[in-house]
């Protein structure tokens, strides 16, 4: 039995194998000495196999070693012999030995042919040896014997598979080579091309992501009347989802029908057509696709699945994924069980997920790294990001993939702190930071205000050259929510004066948002349009909290009605940000308006409204929506609390928010913070029931050490007239807050002293804040005249009209004073004022 000897084109998933037409040999038989045997007189003697046949047989039984060994026993070896031990040897997996007798085969001065250029060129490409491959090349160029067409089609085949495209982007996203495509050259310098090699030319130009210039060779090959293979739909069917091209992506598939059975019916043809029909977001047709597969193994029940989950049909992909358990008759793979935790992700299927974790476990596939990736990434998702640490700390090996997931999964769930440290852990094991774990530190150094890891990132990018899309958008952000908005803006006008997108332009924006910056916001909003950049959910959900900074409502609603115009006043984000904007505008009826016809409310949404409501005094009215919120499937955060209990102190509700305190930890799990105990004693202090408030305070011990706690109780005490409490509380108080020096408790203990007469108390505590240089912040007012924002603080001498301002806050003191009232403080207006 003949070796086979000639090489085929790679082509993507399926197996290769060198074939030839059968040729005679020169060799003479081995003399054997074999036992006799009887026969019959009419019988012929058996054929003693060729050496040739010898090698050939036990390289395919899988045993090259004694292939080899009987090969060195060879005195002198010839072309054939040095091509069938050289052939076997890539059958059996093992390239590199094949290109180590291929050098000895060139030092002994053996005469090489087709086949042995054609394997040894196989070799290479297995191997992806380009240099090696570009000598044997020129060797056969040197031999001065033509290129047939099995060595030309080796040659497409080795360059496609060793060469990295060198792809150059330019400025209007599409790619041209910057060195000269050598495959292109290879196939243009061919004479007679077979449908090897046409195929071999569509595979690297849809790998090279020139999916029109794959197209276009398919189509002339056709109109040449050249017959495609089953692999020359494998290959062109990818291009047909790159293109987006579905009229053709039918015309094609109709093709493979009707080219027969064994056409329509291979498994590698149905695979691709499944995956062509996805990517086009055709997933009904895919499923046909599948449904009309007779046989199915598992790449194409993996091909549906990742269909499923690739268009968010996340249900559908686990009906899959059940479906194969339930048959019973092929069994799921690494790819099947990544694609279902995918699924079991994005819908946060906890249960399932821990499910097919014991399942995992229990089949011994919970040691490879990309399943553990997964598995982390869903725990995530699911908040359950401890046992995905535990996950990640068992596992035995890690690669750059492992560190990033726990990183970023850390940093999602608000454990910068443990983000942070884990990139220092992987560091120490050597491997380096690339742009995922970047922008997670980027994320951190945000949430945390941080802005010195933030500049350290920066600097360690700027150092390695390294950029990614959407960095620019990380630094500014970062920057901005660290306080460093002029940082941010040089970022945003220096390097991004060319790249500006509408990411980046919604970064700048909510940064000068958060910054306090209003006119800045509104002017980069207004910059934007005229770049003929279209503003998104994510501009206006930025840009609305400016106009309940500004003091404005106009605004706001302008707002409102190009959310309306472009269909995205729906959008929860968008929604929440409006109803917040007009219950802080004052607008509580508008608000509600637009909290009920949002139709995907979330906690976030709930949590605003209720708020709205507690701040215009309607207690009963956030109570009734608390309570709804139930009856939504919707559970209430820690936010939501602090909402609820404002809303209920506002509007003297405190034996309802007492029960709503004690229900968080018993119905909800959640344990009260700081937020909450405040939120207590200053309902319970605003109802007159101080001395219960202080004893609350008091029961807290050192977790209620806080000013925010105690500084309610000063404000209740003096409300209320409580002197003796109040000083208590203000000796408490200021015990907190020394080395602070913001003077705001000591202003209101001097206030509680002037309200009960006690002058010389007052004037005291006035004079301690001045000898220990105890300043008050400042405070701030607007009000809009005539569309434009005027805004005020103490003791302030800027605004045009001050003179005509304060002249008739005098005019005002005078008439205070003619109707009998007193002065809070003696003194001029600018001490009433300060006061």
């Amino acid at each position: 039995m003949a070796m086979a000897m000639a090489s085929s084109p790679h082509v993507p998933h399926k197996t290769h194998q060198i074939s030839s037409p059968s040729k005679p040999t020169s060799s003479k038989p081995l003399q054997q000495n074999t036992p006799s045997t009887e026969s019959s007189p009419n019988s012929k003697p058996a054929k003693v196999p060729t050496i040739r046949a010898r090698l050939s047989q036990l390289c395919q039984q899988g045993r090259p070693d004694l292939a080899r060994r009987l090969f060195e026993s060879i005195p002198k070896p010839n072309t054939v012999l040095w091509n069938t031990i050289i052939i076997g040897f890539i059958c059996n997996g093992m390239p590199n030995e094949a290109l180590n007798f291929y050098s000895r085969m060139a030092n002994s001065f053996s005469k090489s042919d087709s086949y042995t250029y054609s394997s040894a060129l196989k070799a290479c490409a297995e191997t992806k040896q380009l240099k090696l491959g570009k000598i044997i090349h020129c060797q056969v160029l040197r031999s001065h014997s033509s290129l047939t067409r099995i060595v030309s089609n080796s040659l497409l085949n080795m360059y496609s598979n060793c060469l990295n495209p060198c792809l150059e982007f330019l400025e209007n996203d599409k790619c041209e080579f910057v060195k000269v495509d050598l495959v292109q050259r290879v196939f243009g310098n061919m004479r007679k091309r077979n449908v090897i090699a046409w195929n071999t030319m569509i595979s690297w130009y849809t790998n090279t992501g020139r999916y029109l210039e794959a197209l276009k060779l398919f189509k002339t090959m056709m109109n040449m009347g050249i017959k495609p293979t089953v692999v020359s739909f494998i290959n062109v069917f990818p291009t047909i989802a790159g293109i987006e091209d579905c009229k053709s992506s039918a015309v094609l598939y109709g093709l493979l029908l009707k080219l027969g059975t064994d056409y329509a019916s291979d498994l590698f043809a149905v695979s691709s057509a499944i995956f062509m029909f996805s990517e086009l977001g055709d997933i009904d047709t895919a499923r046909q696709v599948f449904s009309l597969s007779r046989e199915r193994n598992i790449e194409i029940w993996n091909t549906m699945i990742g269909g499923y989950v690739q268009n968010d049909l996340y249900d559908e992909a686990l009906e899959m994924f059940l479906q194969i358990l339930e048959l019973d008759q092929i069994s799921p793979d690494t790819v099947t069980f990544l694609t279902t935790l995918t699924a079991v992700s994005q819908l946060q299927r906890l249960e399932l997920g821990q499910q097919l974790h014991a399942y995992l476990i229990k089949n011994s596939m919970v040691h490879s790294v990309v399943i553990s990736n997964a598995l982390i990434s869903l725990y995530s998702r699911c908040n359950y990001v401890g046992v995905g640490f535990g996950v990640f700390d068992k596992m035995l090996e890690r690669d750059v993939v492992s560190w990033n997931t726990m990183i970023s999964a850390f940093v999602q769930n608000g454990l910068d702190d443990e983000g942070l440290m884990l990139v220092y852990g992987m560091q120490k094991e050597g491997i380096l930071i690339d742009s995922v774990t970047a922008t997670a530190l980027l994320s951190a150094a945000s949430n945390l205000k941080n802005h010195r890891i933030g500049k350290e990132t920066h600097a360690y990018l700027f150092r390695h050259g390294i950029r990614f899309e959407g960095m620019d958008s990380y630094l500014i952000d970062m920057y901005a929510k660290s306080g460093l908005i002029d940082t941010a803006k040089r970022i945003f006008e220096n390097n991004c004066i060319h790249s500006r997108d509408l990411v980046t332009w919604n970064s700048m924006i909510a940064g000068y948002t958060q910054n306090g910056q209003i006119e800045q916001a509104f002017s980069a909003l207004r910059e934007m349009i005229e770049k003929n950049e279209v503003p998104n959910s994510v501009t206006l959900s930025s840009v609305l909290p400016a106009c309940s900074l500004a003091g404005g409502i106009s605004v706001g609603k302008q707002l409102h009605c190009f959310a309306l115009r472009h269909s995205m006043d729906l959008n929860v984000f968008v929604g929440t940000a409006l109803l917040d904007m007009y219950s802080k505008c004052g607008s509580i009826n508008y608000a509600e308006r637009v909290f009920n016809m949002i139709q995907d409310t979330n906690s976030v949404t709930y949590t605003t409204m209720i708020l709205g409501f507690g701040q215009h005094g309607l207690g009963e009215r956030a109570l009734s929506l608390f309570r709804s919120m139930s009856g939504s499937n919707m559970k209430p955060d820690t936010i939501t609390f602090v909402a609820i209990l404002s809303a209920c102190s506002y509007s003297n509700l405190v034996d309802e928010g007492l029960e709503i305190f004690e229900s968080m930890e018993r119905e909800y799990r959640i344990k009260p913070t700081a937020e909450h105990y405040c939120c207590v004693v200053d309902m319970l202090g605003r109802a007159g029931r101080v001395a219960e408030a202080y004893e609350f305070a008091e029961k807290l011990g050192d977790e209620g050490n806080l000013v925010g706690i105690w500084g309610s109780l000063l404000g209740a005490c003096r409300i209320h007239g409580e002197l003796e409490l109040g000083q208590v509380v203000s000796e408490r108080l200021f015990e907190l807050e020394e080395g602070n020096r913001i003077a705001g408790y000591h202003v209101l203990m001097s206030n509680i002293y002037a309200e009960e007469g006690m002058w010389e108390n007052a004037d005291t505590v006035r004079q301690g804040m001045r000898e220990m240089g105890y300043r008050k912040q400042v405070g701030c007012s607007w009000i809009v005249v005539g569309g434009v924002t005027n805004y005020f603080t103490s003791r302030d001498q800027k605004h045009p009209h001050s003179e005509a301002i304060y002249a008739k806050l005098d005019e005002l003191a005078m008439e205070i004073k003619a109707a009998g009232h007193r002065r809070t403080i003696s003194g001029n207006v600018d001490d009433m004022l300060e006061v």
